[in-house]
C-alpha cells in the first residue's frame, strides 16, 4: 500500500477522493468507485502502486496514437481497476477485476524497473494503458518523473474521468500524449452504459488541450447506441471545436463483457462516420479494428498525397520529413521525430 495523493479529509474518518469526477466520499476501510483507493485509518491509500498486471512493448500506433513518434514503440503498463464500469468493456479481465473478485492482483514492478526495462527494450515512450490510468496516477506520475529523466516520453490512453484540476496541474508538462475515449454524445448513453457522465470527459479533452499535451480521441462505434449520424456530426462538430487538427480513431465494435445487444459494427458504418468527421472538417479521421482498411493511412490536408501507409499497427510507408510532408512541404500536426 502506499500512501495516495488527491483526496481530502471529510467528518467522521471518511476521506473525499478528488481525483476523478465521482469525487467519492469514503468511509474508514471501504474503498472508492474504482476498488483501488481505500480509506486506511483516515487517510487514502493506493492499493495498486507499483502492481502491475500487464507489461508489454507495443507499437504506438496499437494506442492508437498515429501523430506521437510513429513506428516507434511504447513500453505498456496497467494496474487493474478503473473508474467506469463500461458494459461493452474490451479489457473487463484486468479493468474490472477488483469489481468482479474483490480482490487486488499485480506483480511488483516499482517505477525506477518499469523505465530501466522500457530502456533495455529500446522503446521510445511509456504508455500508461489497458485498464484507466487515473485510478492508478501515483504510480504513473512518479514512473513519468524518472522516464523523462531517461529521455523517454509517456503516454496515457484514457477515459478522459480525470479531475480538470489535476490536468491542468500534476499531468501538464509530465504526459506528452493521450488518447481519451468518447464513449458516445449522450448523457444517457454515458449512465446507462458506463456508470458515469458526459460532460467531465469533454471538460477533460478541451483541459488536455489547452494543457499543451498532444491528444487523439478514440470513439468505440456501437451499432444501435451511437451511431447515429447526428450523433456522429456532434462528436466530430465537438472535437472539431477544440481543434481540428485533433486525429478521431474510429473503431469497430465487438461484443464483450456484459453486453451483447449488437453485432459487429458494420464496416459501412466507420465508413460513414469517417465521411462525417471529415465533412465536419476533422483534417484526419481513421477507422480501427479493420486490418487493411484505407481508413488506417494518414494523407497530407493540403496536398492530399498519401504520407503514411498503415496495415494493422506496422508502418507500410513514411514519407514525412520530420513534421511536415515529404512532397508540399505542410506541417502535419502531431508530435513527429526529426530525421
Amino acid at each position: 500500500m502506499e500512501h495516495a495523493r488527491f483526496w481530502e479529509e471529510a467528518e467522521g474518518g471518511k476521506v473525499r477522493c478528488v481525483l476523478c469526477p465521482h469525487r467519492c466520499l469514503i468511509a474508514d476501510g471501504k474503498v472508492g468507485f474504482c476498488g483501488v483507493r481505500k480509506n486506511y485509518g483516515g487517510r487514502l491509500i493506493s492499493l495498486v502502486w507499483g502492481r502491475s498486471c500487464a507489461a508489454n512493448v507495443d507499437p504506438i500506433e496499437k494506442k492508437p496514437l498515429f501523430h506521437f513518434h510513429p513506428g516507434t514503440t511504447a513500453y505498456s503498463i496497467a494496474t487493474v481497476g478503473c473508474n467506469l464500469r463500461c458494459r461493452f468493456c474490451q479489457n473487463s479481465d484486468i479493468s474490472q477485476y477488483p469489481l468482479e473478485t474483490g480482490r487486488i492482483t499485480g506483480d511488483e514492478f516499482p517505477p525506477a524497473d518499469v523505465v530501466a526495462s522500457a530502456v533495455r527494450a529500446g522503446c521510445r515512450s511509456i504508455s500508461y494503458t489497458y485498464t484507466e490510468p487515473t485510478v492508478y496516477l501515483e504510480y504513473v506520475l512518479d514512473t513519468a518523473a524518472i522516464a523523462r529523466d531517461r529521455g523517454l516520453f509517456n503516454t496515457m490512453i484514457s477515459n478522459g474521468y480525470t479531475s480538470i484540476d489535476v490536468i491542468s496541474g500534476e499531468l501538464r508538462g509530465t504526459i506528452d500524449a493521450v488518447n481519451i475515449d468518447l464513449k458516445a454524445f449522450t448523457e444517457g448513453f454515458y449512465k446507462k452504459l458506463c456508470s458515469a457522465r458526459l460532460s467531465p470527459v469533454l471538460e477533460a479533452i478541451q483541459a488536455y488541450h489547452d494543457a499543451g499535451v498532444w491528444i487523439e480521441v478514440t470513439t468505440l462505434v456501437i451499432p444501435g447506441e451511437n451511431d447515429s449520424d447526428a450523433e456522429l456530426r456532434d462528436m466530430a462538430s465537438f472535437i472539431g471545436s477544440v481543434s481540428p487538427d485533433i486525429p478521431w480513431h474510429i473503431s469497430r465494435y465487438y461484443p464483450r463483457y456484459h453486453y451483447d445487444g449488437a453485432p459487429p459494427t458494420p464496416v459501412s458504418t466507420l465508413e460513414r462516420a469517417r465521411e462525417i468527421g471529415l465533412s465536419e472538417g476533422l483534417h484526419f479521421v481513421y477507422t480501427g479494428n479493420v486490418v487493411g482498411h484505407e481508413g488506417e493511412h494518414t494523407s497530407c490536408p493540403a496536398c492530399g498525397k498519401l504520407l503514411i501507409a498503415r496495415r494493422g499497427f506496422s508502418i507500410e510507408k513514411n514519407a514525412m520529413k520530420g513534421s511536415a510532408c515529404g512532397y508540399c512541404n505542410h506541417a502535419i500536426p502531431g508530435r513527429f521525430s526529426e530525421p
